[in-house]
């Protein structure tokens, strides 16, 4: 928990003027393509790193007065898209700096009753458990499954499982008739119980959908931030 405040209280600082001032400068120089800059521009970058190898005979506030103006004539362009940039970083510190609980990758596989239980019982509070109770065979049971896939890389913060009717140990409980099956827990509390899920969505589903379904419910946070280099990418196309 102190590491967590220390991290708060780091983020805490650069929200005052001058904080964010002296954020945003150094990350439009790290930024920059220095190799490419022209050899008068690239000068006057190593300077605004080193202020203190300015020529000799300067006065501080005569540094001071000409680094204000190398840094405008130096920033002053192309400063919208790397201003969106800067935008887009910080949300996604301050997202993550608030973020709660753990971080999960793809859907976990249960094989047994007791792998069940374990993950109901011992994950997170914060965190919420999403189990597709599946036979295989059933088309929408498959069908399911490949949306949860798809729905475990948005929400990381949500731990996506599955489990065989079978393995479950509770197979009588679950015939063909009541899968797909979705259980949702938090806190080891039963907050969502869908049998035949599927029921609820077009003959043809999509991620998407089951995403809308699930929403409808409350049972999925906020989305993630996509991160700087996935919108760098997406610029570029």
């Amino acid at each position: 928990m102190s590491d967590r405040l220390l991290d708060m209280e780091d983020f805490a600082t650069k929200t005052g003027p001058k904080g964010v001032i002296n954020d945003w400068r150094r990350f439009k120089l790290e930024s920059m393509d220095k190799d490419n800059l022209p050899p008068a521009k690239r000068e006057l970058l190593r300077q605004m790193s080193s202020p203190s190898s300015a020529r000799d005979g300067d006065t501080i506030a005569e540094q001071n007065r000409k680094m204000s103006v190398q840094e405008y004539e130096l920033l002053k362009e192309e400063d919208e898209g790397c201003l969106k940039k800067y935008r887009r970083r910080c949300m996604q510190e301050m997202h993550e700096k608030l973020s709660i609980g753990p971080r999960f990758i793809g859907v976990h596989e249960l094989d047994s009753g007791e792998a069940f239980l374990e993950v109901i019982e011992k994950e997170h509070h914060s965190t919420v458990v999403l189990v597709h109770i599946y036979k295989v065979g059933i088309k929408s049971c498959d069908d399911l499954n490949h949306c949860l896939d798809c729905l475990a890389t948005e929400y990381p913060t949500v731990k996506f499982c599955r489990i065989d009717a079978v393995s479950s140990g509770a197979s009588e409980r679950f015939s063909d008739e009541v899968l797909p099956t979705l259980l949702a827990y938090k806190a080891g509390e039963l907050i969502g119980n869908f049998l035949a899920c599927t029921q609820h969505l077009n003959q043809e589903f999509f991620a998407t959908d089951v995403e809308a379904f699930l929403n409808s419910y409350g049972l999925l946070p906020e989305k993630e931030l996509p991160t700087v280099e996935d919108e760098e990418e997406n610029d570029v196309e």
